[in-house]
C-alpha cells in the first residue's frame, strides 16, 4: 500500500500532522483495506459506501464513521492530485447524520444536594451563592444573564424576575419560593459585597472585578467548589448544566413545551425541542402505568 504511505508522509511534511493524527489515518486506513481485501487506492464508490454499511453493521457512532469517510476523501484527494487515480469515488459520499447531542443535565437528587452544600457556607458569601444558585435553578438564567442582573430587577421582592436576554430581548421568569427567599435573605447582606467593589450598586450580584458584578468565572467557580462539597463530580456542574436541568425537569413533571421555550428565551421552539428526550420518557412512563392494556401486561 505505498499510496497510503506516501499520503501520510505528504500530512506530515506538508500539514504538520501529529504522530497521533498519522496514527490514527493509518488505522482507518489499514481497517478500510481489510475490509475491502486490497489495496485502497483501487476501491471505487460502491466499495466505499460498502463499507460504510459495514462499520453502521458494526454499531460504530456516526461520528466515527463520519471521521473514517473523512480519511479516505482526504486519501483520494491526494491520489487524485498527485495523478495516481482520475476521479475521487469519496467526493458524492454523503457523511452519516451526527445528530444533536442530548443536553447534559444533573439529577433532582444532585441539585438538592448541591442547594443544600450551598446552604451550609457560613457568612455573606455563602448568601450570594444560595442566591446565585437558587436562581439560576428557578429560572434557567443564561450565566451571562444572571451576572448582569441589575440590582432593580430584584430590589421588590418580584415574585418574577424581567431579564434582558440575546436580542435585547426582555422576558419575565417566574421565581421560586425558595429563589425569593434566597434572593431576600442576600438582599439583606449585599451590602457588605458593596464594600468591596466599584460602581456595584447597580448590580445585583456586585463583584470586585473592573464590571462591577461578579463575573462568569467567579459563577463556574463558586458551582465547582459546591460539586465537591456535595459529593457530585465536578466536571457535571456549570451554568449552562443547571439552565438545562430546569428545562428538563420542567418537562419531566408536565410542563408545556411553549412555556419552556418561553422562560429560556429561545426565539425558534426547535432550540427547546432538544428536551423533548425528557417528553419521550415521561410519555412511555405514562403509558406504561396508564394504559389500560399495559395494566394487563398485554
Amino acid at each position: 500500500m505505498a499510496g497510503v504511505e506516501r499520503f501520510l508522509e505528504m500530512m506530515a511534511a506538508e500539514r504538520g500532522a501529529s504522530p497521533r493524527t498519522l496514527d490514527a489515518y493509518r488505522r482507518d486506513l489499514a481497517d478500510f483495506a481489510a475490509h475491502f481485501g486490497g489495496d485502497p487506492a483501487a476501491a471505487a464508490t460502491a466499495d466505499l459506501r460498502a463499507y460504510l454499511r459495514h462499520l453502521h453493521g458494526r454499531g460504530f457512532s456516526p461520528r466515527t464513521q463520519a471521521r473514517r469517510l473523512s480519511a479516505l476523501r482526504q486519501f483520494f484527494r491526494f491520489l487524485q492530485a498527485e495523478e495516481d487515480r482520475a476521479d475521487n469515488p469519496a467526493r458524492l459520499l454523503d457523511s452519516p447524520r451526527l445528530g444533536r447531542p442530548l443536553p447534559k443535565y444533573l439529577s433532582e437528587t444532585e441539585v438538592e444536594r448541591l442547594i443544600a452544600a450551598a446552604r451550609a457556607k457560613p457568612g455573606p458569601g455563602g448568601l450570594r451563592t444560595v442566591a446565585l444558585l437558587e436562581t439560576l435553578y428557578a429560572t434557567g438564567l443564561r450565566v451571562s444573564e444572571l451576572v448582569g442582573l441589575p440590582f432593580s430587577a430584584i430590589a421588590r421582592d418580584p415574585d418574577v424576575l424581567i431579564v434582558t436576554g440575546k436580542g435585547r430581548k426582555d422576558r419575565a421568569v417566574p421565581l421560586t419560593a425558595a429563589a425569593r427567599e434566597a434572593l431576600r435573605d442576600w438582599r439583606e447582606a449585599r451590602a457588605q459585597a458593596l464594600k468591596h467593589t466599584r460602581g456595584g450598586q447597580r448590580w445585583a450580584f456586585p463583584g470586585p472585578g473592573r464590571s462591577g458584578h461578579v463575573t462568569r468565572d467567579a459563577v463556574y467557580k463558586s458551582l465547582r467548589e459546591l460539586a465537591v462539597r456535595a459529593g457530585v463530580p465536578p466536571a457535571k456542574v456549570s451554568p449552562h448544566v443547571l439552565r438545562h436541568s430546569f428545562a428538563s425537569h420542567l418537562l419531566a413533571h408536565g410542563a408545556d413545551l411553549r412555556a419552556v421555550q418561553t422562560m429560556l428565551g429561545h426565539a425558534d421552539i426547535a432550540t427547546t425541542q432538544i428536551y423533548t428526550h425528557v417528553l419521550d420518557d415521561r410519555l412511555a412512563s405514562l403509558v406504561a402505568s396508564s394504559h389500560p392494556l399495559a395494566r394487563l401486561g398485554l
